[in-house]
């Protein structure tokens, strides 16, 4: 058994303490906000992910898993020091890295012993070698460490599975015997290892980010060139996915990316590649045809209904991905805000994010499920693809609509079915 200290209680921090506790291994998590840690050691999660509640529980039950607010406790017999706090953009798109130097800072004044400092916070090209002068110049007495880059690649509603059984796990550093002890915590997972160097595994994270999105936009792209010449946008992916060159992952045209990932760190990766006296075109394009999502779905509704003043707008799914309740940067939110400046009645139901998006959109009304949504509504609009709306009962759904125009921004029905339903049915990118 490993003592691991895992600084952050937020998304990444609790998955990574969590599932390494589940993995027989005794974490202590280090969260300094007072009313959070309360939750905590009550057992309330500051977050939903499938499964996570339950792990949390059980590992706290056994003694594995503690909370802290003292670096000063969680260091104390600790080998590994994960550091896992966030880094949101600032106004000119670069990380806001204070709570990472806070971290580092914190790190060198309580630890006792030689350490391992692994980053799994996203953070540009360079910050590794930052946090080890911040460690070093913090000291009060000389001690071994060394840090270590290990990027996060967990999907929002499916992070236990994607940290227990990853596809790759990345480790940099300048020390090469570091990153191989930092191997050893992930042996059980049986993953391909890539150790290289800091600043490339720094570059991986962001790399990769900013692929998948760009496969997001393009299909996006190529949706509202169907929509114009007649062709369907989800047989276009169907084959394009059969080409093993391209495959069919992240081929889902819709209202577009969103959450706490991808809008970030292409602006940061964009605004490192500007630092660097470069002109970063295609990472511009990926963010442009994204923003411009919620906005076109808002103009294929206004063609529908043809007026939105004082339309009833309801809007299936609120978080910016199923299986989650982040609203960060959610499609479906931006598009509320657009109804909402419209002078639509906008109306919402999300089965965990709901509460959340009217915090965020107090003009946004809730509904308590998705048959109380359609009352009365002139439209309805799928902004997530929550599995319970691929089941509903829409015969009672049409009954009750004033107009029974659907709207599915993310092409989880079938347009002839329900076009055989009575609905007005829209799909993104379909004939």
């Amino acid at each position: 058994m490993r003592n691991i200290c895992v600084i952050g209680a937020g998304y990444v921090g609790m998955v990574t303490g969590a599932c390494f506790a589940d993995l027989g291994n005794r974490v202590t998590i280090v969260e300094i906000d007072a009313g959070k840690l309360a939750r905590l050691r009550q057992g309330e999660l500051p977050l939903y992910e499938p499964g996570l509640s339950e792990m949390v529980a059980r590992n706290q039950q056994q003694g594995r898993l503690l909370f802290t607010d003292s670096y000063e406790v969680a260091l104390q017999e600790a080998g590994y020091a994960f550091i896992c706090v966030g880094t949101p953009a600032t106004e000119n798109g670069e990380p806001e890295l204070r709570y990472i130097q806070k971290a580092a800072e914190s790190i060198a004044v309580h630890m006792k012993q030689p350490l391992l400092v692994i980053n799994k916070s996203t953070v540009p090209v360079g910050t590794g070698d930052w946090v080890a002068d911040i460690i070093r110049a913090n000291l009060p007495q000389p001690l071994e460490f060394a840090v270590v880059s290990c990027p996060e690649f967990l999907r929002e509603g499916a992070a236990i599975a994607d940290f227990l059984h990853p596809d790759r796990i990345v480790l940099g550093a300048t020390d090469h015997e570091a990153a191989e002890a930092v191997a050893q915590l992930f042996f059980p997972m049986r993953a391909p290892l890539m150790i290289t160097d800091l600043r490339t595994a720094e570059m991986i994270k962001y790399a990769s980010n900013a692929f998948l999105a760009a496969r997001v936009s393009f299909i996006n792209e190529i949706a509202s060139i169907c929509e114009r010449v007649g062709a369907d946008i989800q047989e276009v992916a169907q084959g394009m996915g059969y080409d093993p060159r391209i495959n069919p992952h992240f081929l889902q045209a819709g209202l577009g990316f969103g959450g706490s990932c991808f809008p970030k760190d292409i602006l940061a990766l964009a605004t490192v590649a500007r630092q660097q006296d470069l002109q970063p075109k295609m990472l511009d394009a990926i963010l442009s045809v994204n923003q411009r999502r919620p906005q076109q779905l808002l103009g294929h509704l206004r063609e529908m209904l043809g007026q939105l003043r004082g339309a009833t707008i309801g809007i299936l799914g609120l978080s910016f991905k199923e299986n989650t309740d982040d609203i960060r940067e959610s499609p479906s939110l931006a598009l509320a805000s657009l109804l909402v400046a419209a002078g639509a009645d906008a109306r919402g139901y999300d089965p965990v994010a709901g509460e959340l998006a009217q915090a965020a959109l107090p003009a946004l009304q809730l509904a308590k499920d998705a048959y109380a949504l359609a009352e009365h509504a002139d439209a309805l609009i799928v902004g997530t693809a929550w599995n319970e709306f691929k089941h509903l009962d829409f015969t009672r759904i049409h009954a009750s609509m004033r107009r029974p125009i659907l709207l599915d921004g993310r092409n989880i029905y079938e347009p002839t079915k329900m076009r055989a339903r009575g609905f007005e049915y829209r799909g993104v990118g379909r004939s």
